[in-house]
């Protein structure tokens, strides 16, 4: 057996899979982030190792895990976590979703706009790198302090084996990486207050990173000596999850956030399209990926907002007549294809007879439309490949999918029992790291439990209703997030 652990935003998920590579099950265990001011994001890495804790001991109730052989792992990327000398924590993590660098990373735009094309993208202030350059100038003393730098993933790998190592997916989302050459790159770290000693060694993500250590082995319940494996970044472990490990394999993610990932044989950089060209966590591939910051997670807020559930909500959206209102889903911001931190969501076109019916199903339909921009970025470079699976806990949801699949013309195919994602993926590295698994056993896909086709019935509506979303966005931007 071999255990696979995911630090998400929300929780730690701890999978277990067989000699076979199926999935035997998993546990979780919640997280909190915590907000000091506007548009900041953090958390407490001490939580990681708790929830971890949690999370395999209760997996270990279900199913013991006496016959385990390897451990692998996966985290939320971009995620700053800081070490001193004694590699003891010197702030709490500066998370995917935290905006406090939006100045530097125009600086960097202006000033060092050819760096984009080495690291794949343009720089984000969900990025690691322009973070540190944000420290430098905002906590200086601290600054000062640093030897280390971690990703969330690496932390908790620090805790297990003792080394300072990440894989090629979460080194891609620092803006440190030369994605084509796949090492450190020092003019990246130069840009950004950053020394490249303080980085940590990149390997792959099927590589042995080292050895359970004794301390974590008791709180873990698990024997001292296991192998553990470098793992990925949790988009590249997700699409290890559903065999997306070879050239021209792809999926769509509808989680908290979006993806629409393609798996390439070379580097294609195309920073200007939103697109992120990365490193994939396996050997001799890389990725292009349109990331959108909000996936489903728009409706489970509109749910929340209204103090009803999704399943009522969708019903009613599935009625809704057509006087549907606009809306945008940049509830945290938008990458691709806008990389503007500052756009947040609205409704436009409310009338005196819209109710929460017509809501949702506008709500739907923006994250579909966000797709549409996603799947455009994406052709400039590579063909998205079809069917196209699906996984997240946004494909639930049939109108949701059905919506998507007509808005951008693209075939759909929902995997089965997909939803388990990084954990699942981090957990066959595992195997792969000691010599049971090979990489073409990675490639396995999900089986689907049903396909959505475009209806052409459909297209004229959303054609139009696209270029009103996109003309909304471009009235919008100016005004920005509310001072």
């Amino acid at each position: 057996m071999y255990l696979g652990i995911d630090i998400g935003t929300s929780a730690v998920k701890a999978s277990l899979v067989g000699g076979d590579l199926a999935l035997i099950g998993s546990a979780s265990a919640p997280l909190t982030t915590q907000s000091p001011r506007a548009g900041w994001s953090e958390q407490d890495p001490e939580s990681w190792r708790q929830a971890t804790i949690q999370a395999v001991r209760d997996l270990g109730r279900v199913h013991p895990l006496d016959g385990l052989r390897a451990i692998g792992l996966s985290g939320q990327m971009h995620g700053a976590v800081l070490l001193d000398a004694t590699d003891r924590v010197l702030r709490p993590a500066i998370l995917w979703n935290d905006g406090r660098a939006e100045a530097v990373c125009a600086a960097l735009d202006r000033d060092h706009p050819e760096l984009a094309a080495v690291a794949g993208v343009r720089p984000m202030p969900g990025f690691t790198a322009p973070k540190l350059a944000w420290l430098a100038a905002h906590e200086p003393d601290l600054h000062a302090r640093i030897a280390r730098i971690c990703l969330p993933k690496d932390h908790l790998g620090l805790w297990l084996h003792g080394a300072h190592v990440t894989d090629g997916c979460d080194a891609a989302g620092t803006w440190w990486f030369d994605q084509a050459a796949r090492r450190w790159s020092p003019d990246h770290c130069a840009a950004t207050a950053t020394d490249p000693a303080w980085l940590p060694e990149p390997l792959e993500g099927t590589d042995l990173a080292g050895h359970l250590r004794p301390e974590a082995a008791e709180a873990l319940g698990l024997p001292a000596g296991l192998p553990v494996a470098v793992g990925g970044g949790d988009a590249a472990a997700g699409a290890v999850s559903v065999g997306a490990v070879k050239p021209g394999r792809g999926f769509i993610s509808l989680g908290t956030s979006g993806q629409i990932f393609v798996t390439t044989d070379g580097y294609r950089a195309a920073p200007e399209a939103g697109l992120h060209s990365f490193a994939h966590c396996l050997p001799g591939q890389w990725f292009q990926m349109a990331a959108m910051l909000n996936g489903a997670r728009p409706m489970s807020w509109f749910a929340e907002v209204t103090g009803q559930s999704v399943a009522d909500l969708l019903a009613r959206a599935e009625t809704a007549d057509d006087d549907i209102p606009l809306f945008l889903p940049y509830l945290t911001g938008e990458r691709t294809p806008h990389g503007d931190s500052r756009i947040r969501g609205s409704f436009c076109g409310l009338g005196d007879a819209t109710g929460a019916g017509e809501m949702m199903r506008a709500v739907v339909e923006a994250i579909a439309y966000a797709f549409c921009d996603g799947a455009e970025a994406l052709r400039r470079t590579t063909e998205i490949p079809e069917p196209l699976l699906a996984i997240g806990g946004g494909t639930r949801s049939d109108l949701l999918l059905q919506t998507i699949s007509d808005a951008t013309g693209l075939t759909l195919q929902r995997g089965a029992g997909a939803e388990t994602g990084p954990a699942l993926g981090a957990a066959r590295m595992a195997a792969v790291a000691i010599g049971a698994a090979s990489l073409d056993d990675l490639d396995r896909q999900p089986e689907s439990d049903r396909s959505f086709t475009p209806r052409p019935e459909t297209a004229q509506r959303h054609a139009a209703r696209l270029d009103q979303y996109r003309a909304l966005y471009a009235a919008l931007k100016p005004l920005g997030s509310p001072a």
